[in-house]
């Protein structure tokens, strides 16, 4: 059996869409050990991407040139004003379709393509290409960002130009998939799909990573330490959980004395933090550091490792950090929307919280706590949703 892949990033650090998609090709590797799989990896920039590291037979990393003509910007400043349609974006997608359209499709039995971040181009160069009718395409993230739960944007002309593109992608496609169930109904929805949507849950594996650096890690400094490493945007909320956290050490000095919060984040909201909590001497809002680094501190300096979906009301989009956490077994706290991804993955209901309630918020840290306290016995909040049999399971059914 033969494989192609056609990824837009491939990064071991500072990008989720990189880690999960490197696992992707590990999981894919496992499930059919004796294929042929080859990788076509285009890019805006030339990067360190360890691409050594991928179990596969040749990957050839293509570098895209997006700075555009004085003319395509000029001519767009008037194009997308009249006819709604961006010559920027169309002229970056030519860019990728030059490249897609160079490849000999014919010789793989499986082609599938992965996107990335909010623009999507490795998914809309193909359209009207031959080897779009022989594609599987994967959505890390919905498109148009306007569909984005949580972006806080109103859908533009613009926006429903792009989306009349993405339907005709679609359209085209031998099939499509999303990385989580609900965000799998809602494009197979709202991009008029006559085919399913399939769900191939994010991934995670370390043996494509070089997990070595721990120069940057800061050890723990009291017996239980909760930590956050992440983004705040798209109405992931921190502020609620912190507030909790302040009136469980305010209520009960014991907390204060055995208890520690540790903040890696980037994005909305870091400077209204940092000035709430300024002089909350067991929170600690630190710099972001590397894959690695990171990784270290939430596997072996946290005791509770908190996740925050996106908000305020629905998340459609699984969490990539949910993949990594399951392998380690960690105890973690998802705060989340009355109705989430999550919340239809997370077998035991200590293991997830309302966002929008500091109450339950309060009570179930409080609970996780208590018991690392007492306890620092391996859980498993996400079952088996991320095992490699489940896994090839949903791989196959997507292929069939």
């Amino acid at each position: 059996m033969r494989f192609l892949v056609i990824a837009q990033d491939l990064r071991v650090s500072g990008t989720s869409a990189g880690i999960v998609t490197r696992s992707l090709i590990v999981k894919l590797r496992m499930a059919y050990p004796e294929a042929i799989i080859d990788v076509c990896y285009i890019i805006h920039r030339d990067t360190e991407d360890a691409l050594d590291l991928l179990p596969v037979n040749s990957v050839n990393k293509h570098i895209v040139n997006n700075i555009r003509p004085f003319y395509v910007t000029f001519i767009n400043w008037f194009y997308w004003r009249l006819f709604h349609v961006s010559l920027n974006e169309r002229y970056i997608q030519k860019q990728y379709g030059k490249f897609i359209a160079s490849i000999n499709h014919d010789s793989y039995d499986h082609i599938l393509i992965t996107s990335s971040g909010t623009e999507h181009e490795s998914i809309l160069a193909t359209h009207n290409l031959p080897i779009l009718k022989r594609a599987t395409l994967i959505f890390h993230d919905p498109y148009p960002l306007a569909w984005y739960v949580g972006a806080n944007k109103t859908p533009s002309k613009l926006d429903l130009f792009r989306l009349k593109q993405v339907m005709e992608v679609v359209e085209q496609s031998k099939s499509c998939a999303s990385t989580a169930k609900f965000m799998s109904h809602d494009l197979q929805h709202l991009f008029a799909s006559k085919k399913k949507f399939h769900t191939l849950p994010h991934q995670f594996d370390t043996s494509v990573f070089d997990m070595s650096d721990e120069s940057q890690v800061r050890k723990k400094q009291k017996k239980i330490s909760i930590s956050y490493h992440g983004a705040l945007m798209y109405g992931r909320n921190l502020m609620n959980l912190l507030l909790a956290y302040e009136c469980i050490i305010q209520e009960n000095s014991e907390y204060k004395e055995l208890t520690e919060f540790i903040i890696r984040a980037k994005g909305d909201g870091l400077k209204d933090l940092k000035s709430r909590f300024k002089g909350v001497s067991n929170i600690h809002i630190l710099e972001t550091i590397g894959f690695s680094n990171s990784s270290y501190e939430q596997v072996h300096e946290s005791d509770i490792v908190i996740i925050l979906e996106n908000g305020p009301y629905y998340c459609n989009i699984l969490v990539g950090k949910s993949a990594f956490l399951a392998n380690y077994h960690k105890p973690v706290l998802c705060v989340s929307p009355e109705k989430s991804e999550l919340r239809n993955i997370i077998t035991d209901d200590k293991f997830i919280a309302d966002m929008n309630d500091l109450d339950d918020l309060k009570v179930k840290l409080l609970n996780l706590i208590k018991d690392r306290i007492n306890s620092n016995q391996p859980v498993n909040p996400f079952g088996d949703y991320f095992s490699d049999d489940n896994f090839k399971k949903a791989l196959n059914i997507m292929l069939s």
